[in-house]
């Protein structure tokens, strides 16, 4: 009994993602709370977890926008540090006409990077029973030997580890440095939710089948991996057992947070359920939840604030 379900680190920023233009013509741009970590947080708190975040935000408006923000998602912030000399990180969305999405960053530095290995509460890392971290902690320090740590601590106490890597190609100085440090995160991690586009990156496959058996083959300790394929659906690779389940066809906004939407109904499905013994049919159900909740987030503009409840969720399925 550990009184955290899950435990993220990494980054939690601001998405400015369009809105419309103004009466001059101008393109509007709304304030969005977000990064990847604290959007699985959320998603998972809505379905009734307990949950804790370590990351580091400036001291500024914009840091005490996110602060707020997090607090109210019920997500515990004391591992949430304020740096008073380099200002949060800043993201505009560029929406794209079928939904999806291009960055630009404002983070050299941001106060995310900041984030040093002495500012870890350790209790929340050996109090949790999930530690889920990507790889926007890994680009830079001293937040890499930050996340480093917070995983060998997490480790030693028993908890099961969950890596997304989030590839955002602008943030590495070259994408072989991207590809090195993703490889040190599936070398860590027991459930791995990757994209379609990852898979490709990390192991030159587009078929999903061949290229999971190769990451399979690489990172043996890998237990559950799912696959995101977009608006196609989802699959799930478990020992010699692999499910496909499609998308819910939904008017499509935009896709900020869908991945970490899926991801965080995978780890409440895990705590639920476990890793020992899956079965076809309960990775079908797991698969169809979180498909079902990932495509109620793209019908919404952001993505901390947008996630959606279970009610909504369990609606959806009927």
């Amino acid at each position: 009994m550990k009184p955290y379900d899950v435990t993220a680190l990494g980054e939690l920023l601001i998405d400015f993602t369009e809105s419309g233009t103004s009466v001059q013509g101008n393109p509007m741009l709304e304030v969005n709370p977000g990064g990847a970590p604290c959007n699985v947080l959320a998603m998972l708190e809505n379905l009734g977890r307990r949950c804790a975040f370590l990351g580091k935000v400036g001291q500024d408006s914009f840091g005490d926008l996110l602060t707020e923000t997090v607090k109210a998602c019920g997500i515990e912030t004391r591992g949430l540090k304020r740096d008073p000399s380099v200002h949060t990180t800043l993201a505009f969305v560029h929406t794209l006409p079928d939904g999806d999405r291009q960055f630009s960053f404002y983070r050299n530095p941001g106060a995310d990077i900041m984030l040093g290995a002495d500012d870890l509460d350790t209790e929340l890392l050996t109090g949790c029973r999930i530690f889920h971290f990507g790889t926007l902690s890994l680009t830079d320090e001293p937040c890499r030997t930050a996340t480093q740590t917070a995983i060998r601590i997490a480790k030693e106490a028993g908890a099961l580890i969950s890596f997304d890597p989030n590839l955002r190609e602008p943030l590495w100085r070259s994408l072989d440095e991207a590809k090195a440090q993703i490889a040190w995160g599936l070398a860590q991690c027991d459930i791995l939710k990757i994209s379609d586009n990852e898979l490709l990156f990390m192991t030159g496959e587009s078929d999903f089948v061949r290229g999971a058996s190769i990451l399979k083959e690489r990172f043996g300790q890998i237990r559950l991996m799912n696959v995101t394929a977009g608006a196609d659906g989802s699959y799930s690779f478990y020992g010699d057992t692999h499910v496909f389940v499609p998308s819910f066809r939904m008017h499509t906004i935009e896709t900020t947070g869908a991945g970490d939407t899926f991801c965080a109904c995978v780890l409440h499905d895990v705590l639920e359920h476990g890793l020992e013994n899956r079965s076809e049919q309960s990775l079908g159900d797991m698969l169809r939840f979180a498909n079902a909740a990932a495509a109620i987030i793209t019908t919404r503009k952001g993505a901390l604030k947008s996630m959606p409840q279970l009610a909504e969720v369990q609606r959806l399925l009927s």
